[in-house]
């Protein structure tokens, strides 16, 4: 589903609710959660899952076009766990 989908999807369910009120509502909190992830914060949605920084520390990978030495830079990256209620509603 992309962010469109789910915007449409919101103000078909919702229509005391416009589409701009819908896209504004969305945006609004996915960007209060990448700015939350952004400052090293936890983002956790009770039901859903939560989302987390993992920390990969700097290593020697190879180009593989030319197999030379490449140096790779340490960096965080997002992470997603899924939910316990989430999990149960997928295996079905």
């Amino acid at each position: 589903m992309t962010k469109s989908e789910l915007i449409d999807k919101l103000a078909e369910r919702h229509p005391q609710l416009g589409l701009r009120d819908t896209d504004l509502a969305v945006k609004a909190i996915l960007d209060a959660m990448s700015e939350a992830l952004a400052t090293g914060k936890r983002v956790e949605i009770r039901g859903f899952g939560s989302f987390s920084l993992n920390e990969r520390s700097s290593r020697v990978g190879r180009n593989p076009k030319s197999g030379e030495k490449v140096e790779v830079p340490a960096k965080r990256v997002p992470h997603f766990k899924a939910g316990k209620e989430l999990r149960e509603r997928v295996d079905l």
